[in-house]
């Protein structure tokens, strides 16, 4: 592929919710501009961009993917994006490589609730949008019922750029409003004529409007509107794209993927008014405390950002980078300025769905991907060598559904944790770590596919087949009232015997205090030695778990008496005689069973706050308070057992319909009530 100027390059982000169609509108683009020779279908699993297997299997996208192509003189990397909760991290990631964001809406389904969360997204960064209103040609579409929908759920920068001739199956084409002229499509070729007779008042009409919204943003083009100077189609367009490249104008224009009706036109808008890499504000970057800002000149020192990591067991390690400055070629060597090592660039290639084609240089503004980067990982910043600045790579996103795996074979575990971590450098929306109390790996992701699909891949490109099991809840163990025991331990063997005398009160402390051990051995009951022994036998066994196997805690162990031999008695007597005499004190003073208790803030549109109330309420939690949220949302603050919310991103997804989202962290613990007992030991002894 050959090069192309800052001015002649459009980075877009195809995003929206599942299904509306996006990966159809990636191959009718790509066949459209003569990248591709036929169109592939997503029900055959036969797509550009869907080509992994758990795509392919599934029907949905799961990751990005990358799909430049040409049209008229311009070169746009698509960005093909997943439409499900789920994979919200990769669209986290295109949206970091991207200037404009186009979303694709269904006219039968209308704006979804995916749509409304990515668009958030891509106005918190400010990045230019605009909306591709697909299925027009299916049964109850309806483009009249989804602009209104648009002007509700995104406000009044909403512009149609063009009206729908004909219907559901009788849809055939446009209207551009720009130009007032007519295309229609037969067989995917474009035939420009009249505005039809039948929609020409209302043509004029969403004509009017349009062009008094695009001269509002220029005055001196307003002040020669409202003097009767009509501004024509190409000076109406070049204020457009000022207003789209400020994000403060969304154009909607609409078509269908499918049958290839308008998408040469929806190519030619983004070429004609999406913003070009120079049109973006600088990117700021950080060298210590100190930063700057870093302009899209290809004549610059070379900076690259690293957007998404593929890992392959095969090819490797493939990095995607955007060039932010400079032009990069191949064998460059770069600084990677997280980890201050020296990354040399070989091959440089762009991506195709997975078909990788050579480049011989990538300027500023571009994208492309290069093989075998040791130490780069995504969100890593490639700087000249000794300029180690840094981009500020997006916040992580908070995972919200945790499952614990093991592998089937024992074997298997280094090789599982060493593939683990290659799936993290691809996937930063998922976390691994280890409970060393509970002893399970807990992998912790976006949602149940989300983490389905992990564990699918951990099988096909690893060759590592995983068990899934609940997580375990780490309860704790405590005492409600003072109690004391003598511990003895006392055995004899052939030369020397083993014997300790250690005698102990217990007593319980404040929830949250932890341990407490007080020595008041007198006149040498027990010789000095041999005192931390006793505590450290207390500590083992409070670790190894009380009368219900949870670890003890909030306990003040007293060690006041003890009897020991002069020729017998050791440290491990004694470590035993604590543990003994802790044993026996824990059965006599009223042990209890803790429960941890997460603070949980839940956010939702306030239509569902008395629902997802009540819904934490039937899960024992404990409504601390709401307050506002932006758009109208509602924050809920509340203590919740944390046993009660595992699979809770499930549940309120569905209890929402997807727009609700929530944070949880450990907050304390507190008695767990007694009709529970029995369930929360059966299954700890079934695990």
């Amino acid at each position: 592929m050959k090069t192309f100027p800052p001015a002649r390059i459009r980075n877009v982000a195809l995003v929206g919710h599942g299904g509306a169609g996006k990966t159809t509108l990636a191959e009718a683009l790509l066949f459209c501009a003569g990248a591709i020779p036929r169109q592939g279908r997503v029900e055959d699993g036969t797509t550009t961009t869907d080509f992994d297997a758990e795509e392919v299997k599934r029907k949905i996208s799961v990751s990005l993917a990358l799909a430049p192509f040409e049209y008229e003189g311009h070169k746009i990397n698509l960005i093909d994006c997943p439409g499900y909760a789920d994979f919200v991290g990769e669209v986290d990631a295109a949206l970091s490589a991207a200037d404009l964001v186009v979303f694709v809406v269904s006219a039968v389904e209308g704006v979804e609730v995916q749509t409304e969360a990515v668009w958030k997204m891509a106005a918190a960064r400010k990045l230019p949008r605009m909306v591709f209103v697909n299925k027009l040609d299916r049964e109850r579409a309806s483009f009249e019922r989804t602009l209104e929908q648009l002007r509700q759920v995104f406000g009044a920068g909403i512009a149609p750029l063009e009206l729908p001739i004909g219907e559901e199956t009788s849809f055939r084409g446009v209207a551009d409003l720009l130009t007032d002229t007519a295309i229609t499509y037969d067989t995917g070729k474009a035939v420009q004529g009249e505005i039809p007779d039948e929609m020409e008042s209302l043509e004029h009409q969403v004509h009017d409007n349009l062009v008094e919204g695009i001269v509002v943003a220029d005055d001196d083009l307003m002040e020669r509107y409202l003097e009767g100077d009509v501004p024509g189609a190409k000076e109406l367009e070049e204020t457009l794209a000022h207003g789209v490249a400020s994000a403060t104008v969304f154009p909607v224009v609409c078509g269908s993927a499918s049958k290839l009706v308008a998408i040469d036109r929806l190519a030619a808008f983004i070429c004609e008014i999406g913003p070009t890499p120079a049109d973006r504000p600088p990117v700021t970057v950080r060298a210590g405390d100190q930063a700057q800002e870093v302009s899209c000149d290809p004549g610059a020192q070379p900076l690259a950002y690293v957007f998404k990591t593929v890992a392959d067991p095969y090819v490797g390690k493939v990095s995607l980078f955007r060039v932010l400055s400079g032009t990069v070629r191949p064998d460059v060597v770069l600084t990677n300025s997280r980890v201050h090592s020296d990354e040399k660039l070989h091959a440089l290639f762009t991506l195709r769905g997975k078909e990788q084609e050579p480049v011989s240089e990538v300027p500023a503004g571009d994208i492309a991907a290069v093989g075998k980067l040791s130490e780069t990982g995504t969100g890593d910043t490639l700087a000249p060598k000794g300029t180690p600045v840094v981009v500020d790579p997006p916040t992580p996103l908070s995972p919200v559904l945790s499952i614990a795996i093991r592998p089937k074979s024992k074997g298997d575990e280094d090789k599982l944790m060493t593939a683990l971590h290659r799936l993290q450098d691809e996937d930063p929306a998922l976390t691994v770590r280890r409970d060393d109390e509970t002893h399970q790996t807990v992998l912790s992701g976006m949602g149940e596919t989300h983490l389905a699909i992990v564990t699918e891949r951990l099988h096909r490109k690893f060759g590592v087949e995983v068990e899934v099991e609940d997580l375990k809840v780490p309860f704790r163990e405590t005492i409600t009232k003072q109690a004391e025991a003598e511990g003895k331990y006392k055995k004899q063997t052939g030369g020397h015997g083993q014997f300790g005398v250690a005698d102990i009160r217990i007593e319980p402390l404040e929830r949250g205090a932890g341990f407490e051990f007080v020595d008041q051995i007198v006149g040498g009951a027990i010789p000095r030695q041999f005192i931390p022994a006793v505590e450290k036998g207390i500590m083992e066994t409070m670790q190894q778990g009380g009368l219900h196997g949870f670890p003890v805690v909030d306990v003040r162990v007293t060690c006041y008496d003890g009897k020991y031999h002069a020729v017998d008695s050791s440290e491990m007597s004694f470590k035993m005689a604590g543990s003994l005499g802790f044993k026996e004190a824990m059965a006599k003073a009223g042990p209890v069973i803790l429960e941890p208790v997460s603070l949980v803030e839940v956010t939702v549109p306030a239509s569902y706050q008395g629902d997802v109330m009540g819904d934490l309420n039937s899960r024992r939690g404990r409504v601390q308070g709401t307050e506002s949220g932006n758009d109208g949302e509602q924050i809920i603050v509340a203590l919740v057992p944390t046993s009660e919310i595992m699979r809770y991103a499930i549940d309120l997804r569905s209890l929402t319909g997807g727009r609700g989202r929530f944070t949880a962290q450990h907050d304390h613990y507190d008695l767990l009530p007694q009709n529970l007992y029995s369930k929360v030991v059966a299954k700890d002894d079934k695990d």
